[in-house]
């Protein structure tokens, strides 16, 4: 069943600064990290390959984040690291594209997150 007409989804890769994965990542020494690093984007840039005619706009790491409220706007921190747009047909799909990606097989990443991105509402 498709979730919208468009069948566009966002993912959004999730990870914290202070989960035990990042932990474990933060006590490899720099020749460590970097040849995890070096495997970590060559996978990741496999997947794309792989992926290519899905992949709608590829995203990319998130930098620090301004929270904008009625009240203001201040420095806020949360667990969003990139985002990646796709077609699918279908939402399951989308997700079954991100099975044992590099964001959290290689990198301390902790999960991804698919959502639909659905049809702006008319009047």
């Amino acid at each position: 069943m498709n979730t919208n007409a468009n069948n566009i989804f966002l993912a959004v890769f999730l990870g914290s600064k202070t989960s035990p994965k990042m932990a474990a990542w933060n006590a490899l020494s720099e020749k460590e990290q970097q040849t995890k690093m070096q495997e970590g984007i060559a996978a990741w840039k496999a997947w794309v390959s792989k992926h290519q005619a899905a992949i709608v706009e590829m995203g990319g790491p998130l930098g620090k984040t301004k929270k904008i409220a009625q009240n203001g706007i201040e420095d806020v921190s949360n667990a969003m690291g990139a985002f990646t747009v796709i077609r699918a047909d279908s939402h399951e799909a989308a997700a079954k594209m991100f099975e044992n990606h590099p964001h959290f097989t290689l990198f301390p990443g902790e999960s991804i997150e698919v959502m639909p991105v659905l049809p702006i509402p008319t009047a």
